[in-house]
């Protein structure tokens, strides 16, 4: 080898002491950047694992991601049933920059990219992909991008979108690593959280359950059962109204019976048709159904604008065997989550113990009335083998006094008394006619059994059973054009108790004196607001003046209202023995 060989090739390079120490102190900087960054991820998928409860992990998983790469801004898209994001939770704009921007995205532009085209999407200038659409006004700017999709047992979940890395750079390769990394633990995260709802939400259903059970085997009214209904499946479900509507009997409508949450007072009494409703659909169809937007939702098209500020409703049939008894409905506000499948299964069962509490107290009140009817004819015998054949025996034997009487103030109470005995036993007549008369199978024909039947109806809407009482001869003086109006005016008059006078206790009088038929509604509601419609009023005052009668209605002397309508009637007419 020569020497100038020697000293051109085999001469080490020219360089300053420093330089040699910085190439080591390089490596071990990006060692320990590498080390750091490393221990970040790990640190933040445990922090995502430790979170249960669904909405924290995702709030965690974004909070997370932010500071794992560096980024300024955040957000975790929900891909919903219908490919569009039905939640987006942001991290980095503030509750003022989210107002002035407006309407959450729903899925378009480059977040629709991603939903599109579930893979990694890394971008050094957002407005230069094809797909988009520009940022909405009062946006912050935004212009690196990186976008990685969740995956939970390999279904597109959502997606995690960053923008703006810090210090102006642009997001590489190392981030991207890291944020399919943590998008991989926030699947699992989800899953997890996905099975602790699942199995905290079927615990809650069993505790529901056997406490409803538990209601109908101890003989309870069906209104409490159905509240226990609805303010369970508010509390498991989440929900901002719970309604339970009834079919009204003999006609296709519903009526809303139960209506907790809310804008109850805007729902409770409400009468919806069978065709146009929400709930006249989930009657018909027979099974749950489901929207995100109940305000433009096309199978509600009749009724009041009633569901301002609602959003996600589902709606259930109470099935009891093969027939549907009415329909539950629960609602969330707007910008709620939608209700999922799997929400609205566990619902639909649980909504037959409903329809069941509706058939236990159906059968209970008809044993409750053929016991009754038993009642009633033992009485009736009673009345007629005992009662009149002693007050016949007493009135003859008085009438024969009266030849020993020679004192003519004694002889005329003892007429008077001879009267007495007479009009009573009429009455007792009239009585047993009207305990007897279902044994013909006139049972649709008694005025007392039609006025009871009224008040035990309204019973169901009012939510507590009207005080009753009936004097007089009720089935014997009032003529059959009379007594439909009555019961018109009746219904309508408890009808009108139910949906406008908000009362807990109420009391019903139907009486027939002196050849008047007077009919007394009484509560202790919030009474007759000036200025109120009247139109129903006017329909009683009405009725009360084809027979030549009057209505009166008034606030009551302790609070509420007091309706009064009075009709003549024939006041001499005895009824059969």
């Amino acid at each position: 080898m020569s020497e100038n060989s020697t000293e051109t090739g085999g001469q080490l390079p020219r360089s300053r002491p420093g330089e040699l120490l910085e190439e080591p102190q390089l490596r071990v900087d990006t060692v320990r950047g590498t080390r750091d960054r490393v221990h970040s991820l790990l640190e933040a998928v445990l922090s995502v694992g430790r979170e249960l409860d669904l909405p924290h992990v995702l709030r965690r998983i974004v909070e997370t991601a932010v500071v794992l790469v560096d980024a300024e801004y955040g957000a975790l898209g929900v891909i919903g049933d219908d490919a569009q994001l039905s939640e987006f939770l942001t991290v980095g704009v503030s509750d003022e920059q989210a107002l002035r921007i407006g309407p959450l995205p729903s899925g378009h532009g480059i977040l629709g990219e991603l939903i599109r085209h579930p893979e990694t999407l890394r971008l050094p200038e957002l407005s230069a992909h094809p797909a988009s659409y520009g940022l909405p006004e009062n946006h912050p700017p935004m212009r690196t991008f990186l976008g990685v999709p969740i995956r939970v047992r390999d279904m597109a979940f959502g997606n995690i979108y960053l923008t703006e890395k810090r210090g102006g750079r642009e997001f590489d390769a190392e981030d991207e690593s890291l944020l399919t990394t943590l998008a991989v633990a926030a699947g699992i995260a989800i899953e997890n959280a996905r099975l602790y709802k699942k199995a905290r939400e079927s615990r809650r259903w069993m505790e529901a359950n056997a406490e409803v059970v538990s209601e109908l085997l101890s003989g309870a009214d069906e209104t409490p059962v159905l509240e226990l209904i609805v303010d369970h499946g508010r509390r498991i479900l989440h929900a901002d109204l719970g309604v339970v509507a009834l079919p009204v009997p003999g006609g296709t409508d519903l009526q809303v019976m139960i209506a907790m949450g809310v804008d109850a007072e805007n729902h409770r009494g409400l009468v919806l048709p069978g065709e146009g409703s929400f709930m006249g659909t989930a009657m018909s169809v027979g099974r749950p159904i489901t929207t995100t937007h109940i305000t433009t939702d096309p199978r509600v098209t009749v009724g009041p604008p009633r569901w301002q500020g609602l959003g996600p409703v589902v709606a259930v049939p109470m099935v009891a065997g093969e027939k549907a008894r009415g329909v539950l409905m629960l609602a969330r506000k707007e910008g709620s989550a939608e209700f999922t499948e799997g929400e609205a299964s566990p619902l639909l069962s649980f909504a037959g113990h409903a329809a069941l509490a509706l058939e236990l107290a159906e059968r209970r009140r008809g044993a409750e009335q053929l016991a009754l009817l038993e009642d009633r004819d033992r009485i009736a015998r009673d009345l007629h083998d005992l009662a009149i054949q002693r007050l016949f025996a007493t009135g003859m034997t008085l009438q024969s006094a009266a030849r020993f009487v020679q004192h003519p103030e004694a002889s005329e109470r003892l007429a008077r008394a001879v009267d007495d005995l007479d009009e009573t036993i009429k009455i007792i007549r009239s009585t047993i006619f009207g305990l007897r008369v279902h044994e013909s199978g006139r049972a649709s024909q008694s005025l007392r059994v039609r006025v009871s039947a009224a008040v035990a109806q309204a019973a169901r809407t009012l939510g507590f059973t009207p005080a009753l009482s009936m004097e007089g001869l009720i089935d014997t003086d009032v003529p059959s054009a009379v007594a439909d109006d009555a019961i018109a005016v009746l219904a309508e008059t408890l009808s009108n108790v139910s949906r406008h006078a908000r009362a807990t206790t109420a009391g019903v009088s139907f009486a027939v004196r002196s050849g008047t038929l007077t009919i007394t509604v009484v509560d202790n509601g919030v009474g007759v607001a000036a200025g109120s419609r009247r139109s129903g009023l006017d329909n009683l005052a009405v009725r009360a003046e084809r027979h030549d009668g009057t209505m009166d209605i008034r606030t009551g002397t302790q609070g509420g209202a007091r309706l009064v309508w009075c009709v003549p009637v024939a006041a001499d007419h005895a009824g059969p023995a």
